[in-house]
């Protein structure tokens, strides 16, 4: 009877044991912006991504928008292992000791997303990721959000506007000095309290990329938005090392592979998607004559066969003149701030028109690159050139005070 009670445990302990060693590796990755951001995104796509190559092995726990820890609460937390993944922006890392991350600070250092990456994913990128080990900290990937620009109650139309403005930035020695520079007054603040503070008037202004700036509401308390995108916001992947060091190899190796197809997905989804929704308004507006036209430039007889179609340059006036400015209408007439942002992101990525107008000022020194250019200066020649109201036009003001 004894021996059957003990076998009868014994069966029960291995059954415990077993479901025991059978349960996931849980890691709770903590970030503090809204889940519909680039990054918010990403590291929904790690959590699938870690799921399917381990094959459940490894769960991973997203907490979005500060629901588990603030940011100025969630370093202390991975390091203390409360927390096993975090992705701070990289203005976090001066106030932990490693001050060659706020060069990332500085603006206008970069010249677009291609020089950026050679950065982060070069060496220069793997040195400094280097650095946080003796914090305890594992990095493992740098992950984009965007350019920032500036918000505010008044409009900022020059560095000049700045002034005496009191402006929410994240805690970084490089951001102060920038924000002093043109005479504003820098406010440290967490990410999770900008609304509040912006809403009462504790500052009069913020930086952020447009993604943080709608997902978080903050254009419901701000008049104005110049977008200067002068300086990168990005975040930086990082583990507790002692944690990730304890993993089996073939875990680190497949969360490794989940991150790396992550980083890919987070720094090309803005992208993508623009170019993408582009590509395919083009292809709805590509028409093609019929097979009898191909083969007639007259009714009498039979021509050589030529393929006709609307050109590219065409499709591009189309987008600007018809599609775009229909875009950015049905989003105000939905208040849908997402639509209208598309519409400018659209125009900003067509080349200018190549007309009378743009180049006229071509010949005077200003230089038009994109869509959103020429279609300002358009606008600009018909509420002042075309009415020769040059005293009220800042271009015009300039050029007769300096003749």
């Amino acid at each position: 009877m004894k021996i059957s009670k003990l076998l009868v445990g014994l069966f029960a302990c291995a059954v415990s044991l077993g479901a025991y060693a059978q349960q996931p590796i849980v890691i709770k990755f903590s970030h503090v912006v809204a889940a519909d951001t680039p990054k918010g995104k990403a590291a929904e796509m790690f959590a699938k991504k870690a799921a399917e190559l381990t094959g459940g092995k490894v769960k991973v726990e997203v907490y979005a928008n500060s629901t588990l820890y603030k940011d100025k609460e969630e370093m202390e937390a991975l390091q203390l292992g409360a927390v096993q993944m975090l992705a701070p922006s990289l203005a976090k890392f001066g106030p932990l000791g490693v001050k060659e991350f706020e060069v990332f600070d500085l603006p206008f250092i970069f010249n677009g997303y291609d020089d950026l990456h050679k950065v982060t994913t070069g060496a220069v990128g793997k040195q400094l990721l280097a650095k946080l080990e003796p914090k305890g900290i594992r990095g493992l990937a740098f992950w984009d959000n965007g350019f920032k620009s500036f918000s505010a109650n008044s409009p900022i139309k020059t560095p000049a506007d700045l002034k005496g403005k009191k402006m929410r930035i994240q805690s970084s020695k490089v951001l102060e000095e920038q924000m002093r520079s043109v005479g504003a007054m820098p406010q440290v603040m967490a990410f999770s309290e900008v609304y509040q503070a912006l809403q009462t008037g504790v500052v009069d202004g913020t930086e952020n990329p447009i993604s943080n700036l709608y997902t978080q509401k903050m254009h419901e308390v701000q008049k104005h938005l110049t977008l200067t995108d002068h300086g990168y916001l990005g975040y930086a992947v990082i583990v507790n090392k002692k944690f990730w060091d304890g993993l089996p190899a073939d875990i680190r190796k497949q969360l490794d592979d989940a991150m790396e197809q992550s980083t890919r997905y987070a720094n090309q989804i803005a992208k993508v998607e623009n170019d993408s929704s582009l590509e395919a308004v083009k292809k709805i507006l590509t028409a093609r004559t019929s097979a009898y036209w191909e083969e007639h430039f007259n009714f009498r007889k039979v021509s050589p066969r030529r393929e006709k179609r609307v050109g590219d340059g065409a499709l591009n006036l189309i987008a600007i003149n018809t599609v775009i400015p229909f875009l950015y209408a049905y989003g105000l007439h939905k208040a849908d701030d997402v639509l209208c942002d598309r519409a400018t992101r659209f125009l900003e990525s067509l080349k200018a028109e190549n007309n009378h107008v743009t180049r006229l000022w071509d010949g005077a020194g200003l230089p038009v690159s994109t869509a959103a250019d020429s279609q300002a200066l358009l606008q600009l020649q018909k509420e002042y050139c075309d009415k020769k109201d040059c005293l009220r036009c800042r271009f015009g003001y300039e050029y007769l005070k300096h003749r």
